[in-house]
């Protein structure tokens, strides 16, 4: 099955309630402004007060604290599907510049403990969990739901994940400025 030759299937009904709170990034195929040498990477999503969703990225890079906040919004408010835009701003240009992407729910198990995220081009993918690890078994079960959608799953990093994993409440350093954003947006 090549890139783009069916629509993904994605969640329906997706309940934000209960989806939002801390999720654990397992393994990605990093989008461009992810630093390639990231651990303990997670994802906190909130509720905003306007129903959008507010989304905290961390990750830790040569021991440094790396955050970038933004907000996700459903692409299609009159519909069910799981299909949100995600927008960044990106420091530290001035003015600064939002990046949207999009982040498409295509599994989530019934408890909500772990999800396979992608996007149309099937050029990202992350697998969350609730956890910071996740069992072989499941593992693969998601790498097979990947391919399904026609996914390379030969391009997935597993993300290293300490236990318990690194606090955020600044007792790490921290690189305040989003510098490592920009590096890797241009592969620095």
């Amino acid at each position: 099955m090549g890139k783009g030759s069916k629509e993904m299937t994605v969640v329906h009904g997706l309940d934000l309630n209960r989806y939002i709170g801390r999720w654990y990034e397992i393994a990605s195929i990093p989008s461009f402004f992810q630093p390639r040498d990231g651990v303990n990477t997670r994802a906190t999503y909130s509720l905003n007060a306007d129903g959008t969703v507010h989304v905290l990225n961390e990750t830790w890079s040569r021991g440094k604290r790396d955050s970038i906040e933004g907000s996700a919004y459903k692409a299609n408010p009159n519909n069910d599907e799981a299909k949100f835009k995600v927008k960044f701003y990106v420091p530290p240009f001035f003015p600064i510049i939002p990046v949207t992407g999009n982040y498409w729910v295509l599994f989530l198990d019934p408890d909500y403990t772990y999800a396979l995220i992608g996007e149309p081009a099937r050029s990202y993918l992350w697998i969350l969990s609730r956890t910071t690890h996740i069992d072989d078994e499941l593992y693969n079960q998601l790498l097979e739901k990947a391919k399904e959608e026609g996914y390379d799953v030969s391009k997935l990093h597993k993300t290293p994940q300490a236990d318990p994993p690194p606090a955020s409440d600044g007792a790490s350093p921290t690189d305040k400025k989003g510098i490592w954003w920009i590096k890797s947006l241009f592969g620095k």
